[in-house]
């Protein structure tokens, strides 16, 4: 199979290009900064996966915003206009999409068949989701991959808590009792496997044991054998991240119901195993 990847020079894109070289498939490199050429691309590949979107680890303000929500939308929106307009043969078409889709809570538990939020990165994922759907009037069978906290150590939020943690700086951020719902990028990666051979809508790309971010905290110190025991106010985060820092300080308990009814097995169901491989 021949798959276009857009996005794919990334921090889950050059772990999914590898894999999918491994298993024999042809991977073409493509970007949505310039859809038409994406779509002429396209032409020429059996499936699609879209890994497109603006980092959402920066600080927002307006401009950040319009950047997040352009490149996961109206990118999305031209690519598909362009391929409508040439022959192609793409028959399936992967779109990445984040749990941010369900908002933030400290209480509830979200499944695949919950409700979207509606905050700003809630209302970002129902415009994505709804362009990738836009697909199947192409003929093409869509599958979204609604992916938690990414752990690997080149890339990806754990990339950018290790330092601190490795001087003995690390502790909760906020109250610690948010949930971070969590997955390690070899999971991640086989899950989008798993999506461009048979899956059809949506499914959650997160381990099946959530942890809070005391328990985070807890578990990343302990596997690096350093302490953590400062804590980060919610007024820095503030400060550093803008409105961006509320996902981190509320997070969400997400879990992989149709991820598991499909069929998969997590190779890293629980946090210290993962933690463990990779550090």
């Amino acid at each position: 199979m021949k798959v276009l990847l857009l996005g794919g020079s990334g921090f889950v894109g050059r772990h999914l290009c590898v894999a999918l070289g491994a298993r024999g498939d042809q991977v073409s490199i493509g970007s949505l900064r310039d859809p038409w050429a994406a779509a002429e691309k396209a032409t020429e590949c059996d499936a699609i996966v879209n890994l497109s979107g603006e980092p959402l680890a920066q600080r927002w303000n307006a401009n950040v915003k319009r950047r997040i929500e352009e490149s996961r939308v109206d990118a999305p929106r031209l690519f598909l206009n362009a391929l409508g307009r040439r022959e192609h043969r793409s028959t399936v078409y992967v779109g990445a999409s984040a749990i941010g889709y369900y908002g933030t809570s400290e209480t509830t538990t979200f499944v695949e068949e919950s409700s979207p939020g509606d905050d700003f990165l809630a209302r970002v994922c129902v415009g994505w989701e709804r362009e990738a759907r836009r697909a199947t009037e192409l003929g093409m069978r869509v599958a979204i991959v609604r992916t938690g906290i990414a752990l690997g150590t080149d890339g990806g939020a754990l990339s950018k808590m290790l330092p601190p943690f490795r001087l003995g700086m690390g502790g909760v951020v906020g109250s610690g009792r948010q949930w971070c719902s969590w997955i390690h990028v070899e999971d991640l990666v086989q899950i989008y496997l798993m999506a461009l051979d048979r899956v059809d809508g949506p499914i959650n790309a997160c381990a099946p044991n959530p942890v809070t971010n005391s328990e985070l905290t807890t578990d990343l110190g302990a596997a690096l054998n350093r302490p953590a025991r400062l804590a980060v106010p919610p007024f820095v985060l503030r400060a550093i991240l803008g409105e961006g820092a509320e996902i981190l300080l509320h997070g969400q308990r997400v879990l992989p119901q149709r991820t598991q009814a499909l069929g998969y097995r997590f190779v890293f169901p629980q946090l210290r195993g993962a933690l463990a491989n990779l550090l």
